[in-house]
């Protein structure tokens, strides 16, 4: 995530943290529903899908790039007591270890340029164990709200593009939903999230 993009966050952070606004978003919402067992929150923001997961008994790793949020939300996990690992690291310089039952990336991903992009799909994919579930949400092209991004690097995937991905390489397709919402200056957001499951007995996972 670049240094425009991670200032860029950090400040809307720290307006929702003084807001105390900590509502899962609507995607969280949908990550929800499928984490189980060893969590991934790569690009947590500040942390809300993590604290939900955790205290449903998940174990989670929650990562991003924004000192803001990896420190409120280590606050809020250690006064809950619960079992959450605040990361702070960027995407590119995350250091992997083992596999995962659930990999989340909620909004991450279009930071960097496409190449680094799907690198770090393979990184996510790689790491979701056998019978695992990835749940990837990307801004995709049709998106003219673009402040976020400034004059740095960044990919806005092709609308089925991550669906594809997965199924090529045998993955099994839960869903894929595309999501459009206003944005400003009569700008949109448009948004795809795609939940896929990885093959049972897979050769290239990386085991716990």
């Amino acid at each position: 995530m670049t240094t425009h993009s991670v200032a860029f966050f950090d400040r809307q952070f720290q307006q929702q943290v003084a807001a105390g606004q900590h509502d899962l978003n609507p995607f969280e919402r949908v990550a929800l529903a499928h984490c189980h067992g060893r969590v991934l929150d790569f690009g947590c923001g500040l942390g809300n899908l993590a604290l939900h997961a955790a205290s449903q008994g998940c174990r989670v790793d929650a990562v991003d790039a924004s000192p803001t949020a990896i420190e409120s939300l280590a606050r809020r996990a250690a006064g809950a007591g619960l079992p959450i690992t605040p990361v702070l690291a960027a995407a590119e310089s995350f250091a992997w270890r083992g596999c995962y039952d659930t990999v989340v990336s909620i909004g991450l991903l279009m930071f960097l340029d496409c190449d680094q992009a799907w690198a770090l799909m393979e990184r996510l994919a790689e790491h979701t164990c056998p019978d695992g579930t990835a749940v990837v949400n990307v801004l995709v092209e049709g998106t003219t709200y673009m402040d976020m991004f400034g004059a740095d690097p960044h990919c806005l995937f092709a609308e089925t593009a991550l669906a594809q991905w997965f199924e090529s390489r045998g993955w099994q397709l839960i869903s894929s939903e595309l999501s459009e919402f206003a944005a400003p200056h009569d700008s949109v957001k448009r948004f795809v999230t795609v939940v896929a499951r990885r093959c049972a007995v897979d050769a290239g996972a990386v085991r716990q």
